[in-house]
C-alpha cells in the first residue's frame, strides 16, 4: 500500500538542494548552529505578531524564513562537527516555542485583536479580552514545555525536576485564581492576573530547565 506524503521525497530533495549552498556559506562564515535556532524562534515571534495584525500574506513568508533557519541549523551542525546532545535538545525545545507563538498570534487576531480596543471605547464587555486568550495560550505553552523539557532530558539520561512551577504548583495557582474569580466586581481581574502569573512562571520554569540541563551536560562532559 502506497504511503501518502503531503510533501514528496523528491520535493524535499529539491528544497535541500536550494538551501544547501546557504548552509555551506554560513558554515564557512563560522556561524554557530544555535544562532540559526534562535533566529528561527525570533522570526516565528515576528510572524506571530504579523498574524496578530492580520497581515497573513507577509506572515506566511516570515514563517518560510523561520523554517529555512530550522533546516540550516542542523545541516551546519553536521558540516562543522558541532553536533551535541544539548544542541539537539535546544533546537527541539525552541521548535516547540516557534510553533506556539505563531498560533498565539492567530489566536489574538481571531479573538478580537484590535477590535477589542475599539469595543472598550463603546462600553465593551470587560470579561472579553484577547490579552487573556493570549495569557491562557502562553500558560498552555509553558505547561507543555515544563513537561517536555523534563521528558527530553530524561531521554538524554538526565533527571530534571528543577524549577518552581511543576504540575502541582500550576494546578494550585489555577485553583486559587479561579476561587478569587468568584469575588464580585474584582474577581475577573484577579483571575486574569492569576492566569498571567501562571503563563509567566511556567515559561520561566521551562527556560530555567534549559539552562539547568546545559549546566548538567557541561559538568558530565568535564567528568568524562
Amino acid at each position: 500500500m502506497a504511503r501518502f506524503e503531503f510533501i514528496s521525497q523528491r520535493n524535499r530533495e529539491r528544497y535541500f538542494t536550494i538551501v544547501g549552498p546557504v548552509a555551506d556559506l554560513f558554515a564557512r562564515a563560522g556561524i554557530h548552529p544555535n544562532i540559526l535556532s534562535i533566529s528561527g524562534l525570533l522570526l516565528s515571534v515576528t510572524a506571530g505578531l504579523i498574524y496578530a495584525h492580520g497581515s497573513f500574506f507577509w506572515a506566511a513568508w516570515v514563517v518560510v524564513l523561520a523554517g529555512v533557519c530550522d533546516t540550516l541549523d542542523g545541516r551546519i551542525a553536521r558540516q562543522t562537527n558541532k553536533k551535541s546532545d544539548f544542541g539537539a535538545f535546544f533546537d527541539s525545545t525552541l521548535d516547540r516555542y516557534s510553533d506556539m507563538v505563531v498560533f498565539i498570534g492567530l489566536a489574538y487576531y481571531f479573538s478580537g485583536g484590535r477590535a477589542f480596543f475599539n469595543a472598550l471605547q463603546t462600553g465593551g464587555n470587560p470579561e472579553t479580552s484577547p490579552w487573556t486568550v493570549m495569557a491562557i495560550m502562553f500558560a498552555i505553552a509553558g505547561s507543555f514545555m515544563v513537561s517536555y523539557t523534563r521528558a527530553r532530558a530524561e531521554g538524554l539520561g538526565i533527571d530534571c525536576k528543577a524549577g518552581m512551577m511543576q504540575r502541582p504548583e500550576r494546578i494550585t495557582l489555577l485553583v486559587i485564581g479561579s476561587l478569587l474569580g468568584a469575588i464580585p466586581v474584582v474577581g475577573i481581574l484577579l483571575l486574569k492576573l492569576a492566569l498571567l502569573a501562571l503563563a509567566i512562571s511556567a515559561n520561566l520554569t521551562a527556560a530555567y530547565r534549559i539552562f539547568f540541563i546545559k549546566k548538567r551536560m557541561l559538568r558530565d562532559d568535564q567528568a568524562k
